[in-house]
């Protein structure tokens, strides 16, 4: 049985409220007395969770940086939802990545599409288990609480796609339309590319709409991946904080 380590408070907090991991043990610092970490040791007692407590320099020992602050989890691997158990009737959106493979600039995605009010993340089937720590504290917790989907194929996700009746958006600039002239639907599913592989064939094939970020001044390179969502992120925001999306 694999076990991971996750340290800190916004770690320990998000592995105990988010679900999505069993959480084995807690550890924490026999002489650290603060609110938030009494709060999260309160949580972890209701899901009846064995805590430890221990000297500082046991977690030092056990831990891979510095910044634990006291505190650490051992966990197990994340599980992930399907589209049917999260794509409810009503307003909403879900962010489809392929192409994005450094864990911190995941995790930095994740934290974006969280803090916009996205409904989930859809993205290829691959092995983050072994970046758990960083995916968790660089998302600030994201990680944890984003509805995370995970498919095998790109047909295999856009036949669930049109099963639960979300059309695909594409951030492409081919065929596209100004993000800030276009009026997001109620529901719908918006695909974003890593910078160097971009979006499968599949994918943009599928897409009913491609959306593009307008630039201030003739520029080669294209914003990032985690840059781009977080503008498009914010404006499928603003759109639905004034009333307007579709």
């Amino acid at each position: 049985m694999e076990r991971y380590v996750l340290e800190g408070n916004i770690s320990v907090k998000a592995a105990v409220l988010g679900g999505v991991r069993p959480v084995y043990e807690i550890l924490v610092d026999e002489q650290k007395k603060d609110r938030d970490t009494t709060w999260i040791l309160y949580r972890a007692k209701e899901r009846d969770i064995p805590i430890r407590r221990c000297p500082r320099s046991m977690i030092d020992a056990l831990a891979q940086g510095h910044t634990h602050g006291g505190l650490l989890c051992f966990c197990g691997e994340r599980t992930c939802q399907t589209l049917s158990q999260v794509a409810v009737e009503g307003d909403g959106y879900f962010a489809l990545v392929e192409g994005v493979e450094d864990p911190f600039n995941f995790a930095s995605l994740l934290r974006t599409l969280y803090a916009s009010g996205c409904q989930g993340i859809l993205s290829p089937e691959r092995n983050w288990q072994t970046a758990t720590g960083i995916l968790v504290k660089a998302s600030a917790g994201a990680s944890e609480y984003l509805p995370w989907i995970s498919y095998g194929s790109p047909q295999e996700i856009l036949d669930q796609l049109q099963e639960q009746r979300l059309p695909l958006l594409c951030a492409e600039r081919k065929d596209s339309v100004s993000l800030y002239d276009y009026t997001f639907p109620a529901r719908f599913c918006i695909a974003i590319g890593g910078e160097m592989r971009g979006l499968s064939k599949a994918i943009k094939a599928a897409s009913v709409q491609n959306i593009c970020i307008p630039y201030g001044r003739e520029v080669r390179n294209a914003l990032n991946a985690e840059s781009a969502t977080a503008v498009i992120a914010f404006e499928i925001l603003r759109q639905r904080l004034s009333g307007n999306p579709g």
